[in-house]
């Protein structure tokens, strides 16, 4: 699905001098995101992205791609290739488990709680800061951080002015064009960017064709600060989400199992914030935001059961309305860190239903509102920091259709805490608990059924309406040198009535899941950096994972979380010139509950290499440089049959950029 979005946000400067000058550097330090961003005092695992690295390696593919280089991610494409659908696990859990905001603002869709990055395409070139959270983190707004969070950070306003162009050129006819201008001075700040992206896609008939802009104004009026940031994007995909079979993949890893089935959709996000500096130890962060929705996309039934297809071609729409504001109030003294909030959200979507030569079916809303408020302390004693975080959140879900249904709703308190002792100024240890809870979406709760299905009665069928939970324990150690830093983070999450995928899928072809009994996942991450010389830097990112399942005295490994994955990178810079080498290898996965199917572990290995001169920039990339097949994402169809999602062979990319 495609998606336009825009956003407003309030962001401040920093001056040199001026007769209010420590006021006014003070303001341009607080950001309203800051209020849901990890700090080294904090007991969380935490990462933030390096953002350099991340600009360097894009091209305008899916975020999924970079942020898949972090510990315990991993990614898959519809097209096989880095643009159009893509998708990520967070330690095997997927995306609608992972809270996802921009400065802020809640990206996820309340009723799925999905996010589609190929909804906001070239998003990262306009992004300053990525921090991931693993585990529940912070209180945020939206959905559950589940398995975690990744926070994203509109542009700095007032560090700069210049303008900037783009063009690259690569495999599958894949392009993007782009420029930029930012512009800082007299307490004010602009930021435009306009992206238009394509690409043919490595499955047949898998293409994409996306545009976006993005926006961002600011002002400081004395102790007050104002940021408008708009971000809108529109795309048209052909569909390849059908797995393949090994026989098919022999004859053609190129096919596509789809048929002529399309979708476009349109989104647009608005935040507004604002900043004031009541005294230097009082602060008050409040934002609205406004998000709109609106595309479709086809379902060829038949297909979909291996059927010959026919004229039969169902379509279904969505249009939708997101409005919320949060506002936060914090204190800030040498030994306390005290921050507490509110948001509330409303949201309703219209669902459509219609059928090629029928015309339309049916149309029904699925209303969301969202009411939560949090309060959290951070107290330091000497080298110690002892950290408390208490939300309180309401979650409800009305319907409105040909069936009749009594509302639900959900209710919990989500505690954390947590302690870090400071062994030196290099070295810090810390350990947090903390539970936090998810309503269950749409999809789960009407079996897969786009329109609400009932009994002869009249009853509704409803499936999953029960919560589920998770108690998650972090410990590590942060170290951190000049030529040597090191994460080192254990985790232990315990799950009460977890919602996995069960293998099947739903009328409509999305996946169906089920409440388990007992599950659990554990495992090790390690970020490591280290610079040996000056010219070269070497970055480790490994996860080690041990999960498994309970169910009816049956014990067993949940489906798509291997054991071992590895990234590494080795950066060698001389002069104006940057050579990249980038290895993956990702353990085997099974892709069934009985665990009798798997998809192979691989070994990935990518490289860069970019040159400066002046104003200009080139850098070429080359992927897959030993032209392996593999497959990171498969399912078991109907008939018994293994269907897997063949990524892109040996493929490369070539851009300049030019800044004034």
């Amino acid at each position: 699905m495609a998606t336009f979005l825009i956003c407003i946000n309030l962001f401040a400067q920093t001056l040199e001098t001026s007769s209010d000058t420590l006021k006014t550097i003070e303001l341009s330090e607080i950001v309203i995101s800051n209020d849901y961003l990890a700090k080294k005092t904090q007991p969380f695992s935490f990462q933030n992205v390096d953002i350099n690295l991340i600009k360097s390696k894009n091209t305008g593919l899916e975020p999924s791609f970079l942020l898949s280089e972090t510990p315990s991610m991993t990614v898959y494409s519809d097209a096989g290739s880095y643009q159009g659908y893509s998708y990520f696990r967070l330690r095997g859990i997927d995306q609608t488990r992972i809270n996802m905001t921009l400065d802020g603002v809640p990206l996820n869709e309340p009723e799925d709680q999905g996010v589609y990055f190929s909804n906001y395409p070239d998003i990262l070139n306009s992004i300053s800061k990525i921090q991931i959270q693993r585990g529940v983190g912070l209180s945020k707004n939206g959905n559950a951080s589940y398995a975690g969070s990744i926070q994203l950070f509109s542009p700095n306003l007032f560090d700069s002015t210049s303008t900037r162009f783009g063009v690259g050129y690569g495999s599958f006819n894949t392009y993007r064009l782009f420029g930029e201008h930012k512009q800082a001075g007299n307490n004010k700040g602009l930021y435009l960017r306009a992206s238009h992206l394509n690409s043919d896609g490595y499955k047949n008939r898998s293409a994409n064709n996306s545009s976006s802009i993005f926006y961002s104004a600011g002002t400081i009026i004395g102790n007050h600060k104002l940021k408008l940031t708009g971000f809108a994007g529109t795309q048209k995909n052909e569909m390849a989400w059908l797995g393949i079979s090994q026989e098919q993949i022999n004859q053609d890893p190129k096919f596509n199992t789809n048929s002529q089935e399309d979708d476009q959709f349109s989104q647009s996000l608005t935040q507004l914030q604002h900043t004031a500096l009541l005294s230097e130890k009082w602060t008050i962060n409040s934002s609205v935001y406004f998000n709109y929705l609106n595309g479709n996309y086809d379902f060829d039934f038949n297909n979909f059961l291996g059927l010959p297809s026919t004229q039969e071609l169902y379509n279904y729409a969505f249009k939708s309305y997101f409005l919320g504001l949060f506002s936060n109030i914090n204190l800030e003294t040498e030994n306390i860190n005290w921050t507490t909030g509110i948001h509330i959200n409303d949201y309703q979507r219209q669902h459509t239903g219609s059928e090629r030569t029928f015309g339309q079916i049916y149309v029904n809303t699925g209303f969301r509102n969202e009411l939560s408020g949090f309060s959290r302390i951070e107290l330091s004693f000497g080298r110690m920091v002892l950290l408390g975080d208490l939300q309180l959140r309401n979650s409800t879900f009305e319907y409105e259709g040909n069936v009749e249904m009594e509302d639900l709703s959900w209710t919990f308190l989500n505690p954390k805490v947590g302690a870090t002792y400071n062994v030196n100024s290099k070295t810090s240890i810390y350990y947090s608990v903390g539970k936090t809870s998810r309503e269950p979406t749409r999809n789960d709760i009407f079996g897969g059924s786009d329109d609400l299905l009932s009994d002869e009665f009249g009853n509704p069928f409803l499936f999953i309406t029960d919560a589920e939970s998770v108690l998650d324990h972090e410990m590590g150690i942060r170290y951190s040198s000049s030529p040597f830093s090191a994460n080192i983070n254990g985790y232990l999450m315990d799950f009460e009535n977890e919602i996995v995928l069960n293998g099947q899928f739903g009328p409509n072809g999305l996946v169906l899941n089920d409440n388990v009994e007992q599950s659990t996942r554990m495992g090790l991450e390690l970020e490591l950096v280290a610079k040996p010389t000056p010219n070269i830097k070497l970055i480790n990112q490994s996860s080690f994972n041990r999960s498994r399942i309970k169910e009816q005295n049956e014990t067993f490994q949940p489906i798509l979380t291997p054991s071992v994955i590895i990234n590494q990178d080795i950066i060698y810079s001389i002069g104006k010139i940057e050579a990249g080498l980038t290895g993956r290898y990702q353990s085997s996965s099974f892709i069934d509950f009985s665990n009798d199917n798997e998809i192979e572990g691989y070994f990935l290995l990518s490289g860069r290499l970019t040159y400066s001169h002046s104003k200009w920039t080139f850098t070429g990339i080359l992927n897959n440089i030993t032209n392996i097949q593999y497959f990171n994402n498969g399912y078991v169809d109907f008939d018994g049959t293994n269907k897997y999602f063949v990524q892109a062979p040996i493929n490369f990319y070539g851009m300049i950029t030019f800044q004034l």
